[in-house]
């Protein structure tokens, strides 16, 4: 798995409405750790939130990883309410009239979850995973 960060400039282009909650990670403080971690490695998020419950939202390409039949596949990591959100296309696509329906591959969601997880943790160097298994 590889992420490719979506600039501001690039964020309505990318994001799609086939992107829907992964995980909410509700470990204190791990949220604010990403986000420091994210903006120290990728700059200003994908998109600036005006709203105090979301206050960052960095959203990435994901590179090899089969989305099929979509023809990309987004990540996005934002806050919601203090919590860490974890969201993605993964096992989604939208039809012809542009509404969300589920592919073959939705029911693998919870293991595509766990990658990301394993992902950003290796890559951030932030304990995600340990943090939800310690409650």
């Amino acid at each position: 798995m590889q992420l490719e960060f979506v600039p501001v400039e690039e964020f309505y282009f990318a994001l799609t409405l086939a992107v829907k909650t992964l995980e909410e990670l509700t470990v204190p403080g791990l949220s604010e750790q990403v986000r420091v971690r994210l903006e120290q490695e990728c700059g200003q998020p994908s998109t600036v939130a005006a709203a105090s419950q979301n206050s960052y939202n960095y959203v990435f390409r994901v590179k090899d990883i089969d989305n099929s039949p979509a023809n990309q596949l987004i990540v996005s990591i934002a806050d919601w309410q203090g919590n860490l959100r974890l969201s993605s296309d993964y096992g989604w696509t939208l039809d012809e009239q542009r509404r969300p329906v589920r592919t073959e591959k939705f029911e693998q969601r919870s293991q595509f979850c766990q990658q990301v997880q394993a992902y950003l943790q290796e890559w951030l160097q932030i304990p995600v995973l340990q943090s939800q298994e310690q409650l």
